[in-house]
């Protein structure tokens, strides 16, 4: 078999942690600053903000311990490690904002119908407090949400939270100007919209990863095309591509070749070109020669010793 390794750069993991672990604190103590504010004010959106908060505290915190479960060592029982404790963590951040959005619309249509009292300037003064705080948070979160899933549901917590205050603000500028109290209630539906697309992006692609579906950014027939273009090579069967964790994209595959072909060299040849050309580096590869493709089969049955059948001249690498 060829096959590359499953790595993570640890500096990165380490940079990671550092940002999330700022976050999450700055996160937790403005999340009581606006909860207080909004049951003081009797503001929907600075209570939805807070409550927006309160699922990036367990979503950071969510992160950081699939981060932390990530970099242990792999096991007997679990050979590829705890890589997919990341997208796990991904799915659930997703879920979460989608029950809370639609929490959050469920409460504004009642409180359409009922505003009741807004303190206007008090509620834009705490959103304004809670935006800085966001737009920090984000700032850190930013340069990794957009190769790392996990970071991205994080992310996408936070910006639905800038999101919110923003909202907040906006709404507590025409409170004031205006009287429309209703704003406090249309402010908090437009960004649980917003906040679900986001998140249900976010779910999809975690489905895709735990199903161990073809990564969006590569083409199977693309590789398989690039593959049987390789000087040498006859035949591409049983091609899987699948992605193990954020940034770890795996390939198995069955190449057979011409038996004049040296074996060696064109699997060096074939791993080469897969990863400069598509960036996978972790790929189990089963060199055949043409001539024998069809008898090149493992027979495995349980509670029985593998066995080739006979007559076959199958090379391993």
């Amino acid at each position: 078999m060829g096959a590359g390794h499953v790595h993570r750069d640890d500096s990165r993991t380490r940079s990671k942690t550092k940002v999330l672990t700022i976050a999450l604190i700055l996160t937790g103590i403005y999340m009581f600053v606006e909860a207080v504010g909004g049951w003081l004010t009797n503001s929907l959106a600075l209570l939805a903000d807070a409550g927006h908060m309160l699922t990036d505290v367990a979503a950071i915190a969510l992160t950081l311990s699939a981060v932390w479960f990530a970099s242990r060592p792999p096991t007997a029982n679990k050979t590829f490690g705890y890589y997919r404790l990341e997208i796990l963590a991904a799915f659930v951040n997703g879920i979460a904002l989608v029950l809370l959005s639609i929490w959050v619309i469920w409460e504004a249509v009642q409180r359409w119908r009922d505003p009741g009292e807004i303190h206007g300037p008090e509620m834009s003064a705490v959103a304004f407090g809670g935006l800085i705080i966001n737009i920090i948070a984000a700032k850190l979160l930013h340069s990794d949400h957009s190769h790392d899933l996990n970071v991205r549901g994080a992310f996408l917590h936070v910006m639905g939270d800038l999101l919110g205050s923003l909202a907040a603000i906006v709404a507590g500028v025409l409170i004031l100007a205006f009287g429309w109290l209703w704003a406090d209630a249309a402010g908090s539906i437009l960004i649980s919209v917003i906040i679900v697309f986001g998140a249900w992006r976010l779910i999809l692609e975690s489905v895709n990863i735990l199903l161990e579906g073809t990564p969006a950014h590569i083409d199977l027939r693309t590789v398989e095309a690039a593959i049987l273009a390789t000087e040498g090579v006859s035949g591409v069967h049983d091609l899987h591509i699948w992605t193990i964790s954020s940034g770890i994209v795996a390939l198995s595959a069955h190449i057979s070749h011409f038996q004049s072909v040296p074996h060696s060299e064109l699997l060096t040849e074939i791993r080469t070109m897969v990863n400069e050309q598509f960036g996978i580096d972790h790929l189990t590869i089963q060199m055949e020669t043409h001539d024998n493709e069809a008898e090149a089969i493992y027979v495995c049955r349980s509670g029985i010793r593998c066995f080739e059948p006979a007559g076959s001249r199958t090379q391993n690498h």
